[in-house]
């Protein structure tokens, strides 16, 4: 009995170690990494055709070529997918550490934008650095490293920590605060708003009290409205998207010319590169109103077939967070995902005057190089989540059937 008891533990030990290698060596098509990477490939080949499309008219009489942007993207695109298979192939949990450098780094970006003579600005807002022919915007960045730098402070604390007011808010309360003030002076009221919602979110996440954070979910709800309803141009959009129509050809255009846009696509869309609305009727056509041109030219089945894309992404995101090997990586990936999923909800609410207009672009669809780039490498490290999380769950799976036979058997 002992000798048939060693000779299963044995080839038990032989199956997990076989379970392990097939996990390593290759991902099968239902793996979330292999999911994540084609739902991401798929919404940037679409946002680089849409932006084709949307850009050629403005991208023409600005600067005489219909190709001008989508060149531009195509080059920020290239460098975001090296990025993300980059961070797909890097243990994540590298990046544990990364936080501390890349906040303060980001800091100090955002503080150079706002010297004069070295910004760059752009529609009455002072967002990017030059960086060669192309530009960079801190404040994409901004994101990321928040997101990095949360995910590296609470993975080290506990729930019994999270007790505790200064070990729970302040490191995270002081991140957010410089962040965000440093972008509204840009001004950039969306990404700041962007901000806090994903440092409340891993707060969340990672155990904060409730009594903790709905006070401070209150206060940043009151700072958010205040800021809106200061400045002028600000409660303008804020009114306009209470009733569009009351202004048609002021405050309320954007809005109304994008309803008009995704109303005429019907079911089916007139027809990629038909637009008619991308003729200088919405503005913005490639950038924060590319989901009213996508609605216009694939109609209410392409905009489905990219709002299915993100809550897709999001289920992934859910899962990857479940089932990380570590903390660390269950922030990171919440985080993430918050971010994503937040950001595309901002975006296609204005879009469809559900939400006010905040001028936040669609993440891996509208132009802009950093968010394109920096939203990649995010998804990059969640595909190293994902496999991670994957390979361990099948260490633990293979385990559990080789113990359970070697205890019958022992029996």
């Amino acid at each position: 009995m002992a000798a048939n008891s060693s000779a299963i533990k044995t080839r038990g030990a032989r199956r997990l170690k076989g379970a392990t290698g097939a996990a390593q060596s290759g991902l099968r098509f239902g793996h979330p990494a292999v999911l994540i990477t084609v739902s991401v490939i798929s919404l940037v080949l679409l946002g680089v055709i849409m932006i084709l499309s949307a850009s050629s008219v403005y991208s023409f009489t600005s600067h005489g070529s219909s190709f001008w942007f989508f060149k531009k993207q195509l080059v920020w695109a290239l460098l975001g997918l090296i990025a993300f298979f980059l961070f797909s192939r890097l243990d994540y949990r590298r990046l544990r550490n990364v936080g501390y450098i890349a906040l303060p780094v980001v800091l100090l970006l955002l503080g150079a934008v706002l010297i004069p003579g070295v910004g760059i600005s752009a529609g009455g807002s002072v967002r990017w650095l030059p960086l060669g022919p192309l530009a960079f915007q801190p404040s994409e960045a901004a994101k990321f490293a928040l997101v990095l730098f949360a995910a590296g402070v609470f993975c080290r604390k506990d729930e019994a920590t999270f007790k505790k007011f200064s070990h729970t808010l302040v490191p995270l309360i002081l991140a957010v605060a410089l962040l965000a003030g440093l972008v509204m002076m840009q001004p950039d009221l969306g990404t700041t708003l962007l901000l806090a919602v994903i440092g409340a979110g891993v707060l969340f996440v990672a155990g904060a009290r409730l009594r903790h954070l709905i006070p401070l979910s209150v206060l940043g709800v009151a700072l958010a409205v205040a800021a809106g309803l200061l400045e002028p141009y600000r409660r303008d959009r804020i009114l306009a998207f209470m009733d569009p129509w009351k202004d048609p050809l002021g405050n309320g255009y954007q809005a109304i010319q994008s309803l008009i846009a995704l109303g005429s696509g019907e079911w089916w869309g007139v027809g990629l590169g038909a637009s008619r609305q991308k003729w200088s009727y919405v503005p913005n056509a490639h950038t924060d109103f590319i989901f009213a041109i996508l609605g216009e030219e694939m109609g209410l089945l392409g905009t489905l077939v990219v709002l299915g894309l993100f809550a897709f992404l999001a289920y992934l995101g859910l899962r990857t967070a479940r089932n990380a090997p570590d903390r660390f990586g269950m922030l990171m990936a919440s985080g993430i995902t918050i971010w994503i999923s937040i950001q595309a909800l901002i975006n296609v609410g204005a879009a469809t005057a559900s939400l006010p207009i905040t001028g936040v672009p669609l993440p891996l669809v509208s132009f802009g190089g950093t968010s394109l780039v920096m939203s990649l490498a995010a998804m990059g490290t969640m595909v190293s989540i994902a496999r991670g999380g994957e390979e361990a769950s099948a260490r633990r799976g293979a385990a559990g059937r080789s113990t359970s036979k070697a205890a019958a058997v022992g029996a």
